[in-house]
């Protein structure tokens, strides 16, 4: 590595899904409790295809509110629900406080295509957007694609989809993951001259499991250099080694990004900590007593 750690000013945010048992439940919240030393800016908590999970985000939301001092982001999408469903579910999340929201379009339910707007509903994000910012005063983040969404007809396309979300009213982009950082800074490059001038933040995926990484990457249109799957060759049933790797490929990631100017991140933790919490202290940050601590924990700086 080139450095030992990133320059100040550096924030985080973390994303994590909905539990869908007692256990992943369990696993979820030794993850938050882990991570909320490091004082994210936000914590993202996802929907599922189709609005799948809606009810265990909204819990999950709640419980970040009520039992730690981070601030939750909920994500909000379009699919399957009423604009009436989801201006009710966004004035319960203000009147708890919630104050951030990733708004999206979302993903059509069993993979199914093309996507079709529920009728009654908001068609795409910019109409989210643009409906949620006029409901309430919320902070709006919304995602961006450095090699293009998968749906798009062309690059210029996406950009000018961006373009609509930010002019609607988010005041961020928050990228799908990527493992050349060229891609993702030509990306940032071509979004300012065309006139975004809110924070694009990079969304960096900490590979703990290759193959299922590979899955991701493909639905969501990432390319994986060559040069990167070769690092996980023969670690299929090696994963301590598999985490080592993981976690100086990511660290790494951040710091050549750190480098161009970049102090945000935003992690993928899959709800899981250890990658997400050892890259944070590889790249300088520690933990914070008290701020953005869970209650009850007694975190140590």
């Amino acid at each position: 590595m080139s450095s030992l750690a990133l320059p100040v000013p550096f924030r985080v945010s973390f994303e994590f899904f909905p539990p869908k048992t007692a256990e992943m439940e369990e696993t979820l919240w030794r993850s938050i409790t882990r991570l909320a030393p490091m004082a994210p800016s936000f914590v993202s908590v996802t929907y599922g295809a189709g609005g799948s999970t809606r009810e265990r985000t909204h819990n999950t939301v709640r419980r970040i509110l009520s039992e730690t001092a981070l601030a939750p982001a909920a994500h909000l999408t379009c699919v399957a629900a009423t604009r009436e469903e989801i201006d009710a579910v966004a004035d319960d999340y203000w009147n708890a406080g919630v104050r951030h929201v990733v708004a999206l379009r979302g993903d059509i339910p069993g993979g199914e295509a093309p996507y079709h707007p529920t009728p009654g509903g908001y068609a795409y994000a910019t109409e989210l957007v643009a409906g949620l910012r006029r409901r309430h005063d919320f902070e709006l983040s919304v995602a961006a694609y450095p090699e293009t969404h998968p749906e798009a007809r062309s690059p210029d396309d996406d950009l000018d989809n961006l373009k609509r979300k930010i002019d609607a009213g988010a005041t961020r982009a928050i990228t799908q993951f990527f493992f050349d950082n060229w891609t993702f800074l030509r990306f940032v490059d071509r979004a300012r001259k065309a006139g975004i001038t809110v924070p694009i933040v990079p969304g960096i995926m900490p590979v703990s499991n290759f193959t299922q990484m590979t899955k991701f990457a493909k639905t969501t249109g990432t390319t994986i250099p060559p040069a990167f799957a070769r690092l996980f060759e023969g670690l299929d049933a090696d994963p301590d080694t598999r985490k080592l790797v993981a976690a100086t490929v990511a660290a790494e990631q951040c710091q050549q990004l750190a480098q161009a100017g970049v102090t945000d991140f935003h992690f993928y933790t899959l709800n899981r900590a250890d990658l997400t919490y050892a890259i944070c202290h590889v790249l300088g940050l520690r933990p914070r007593s008290e701020v953005g601590g869970v209650r009850g924990e007694g975190t140590t700086a």
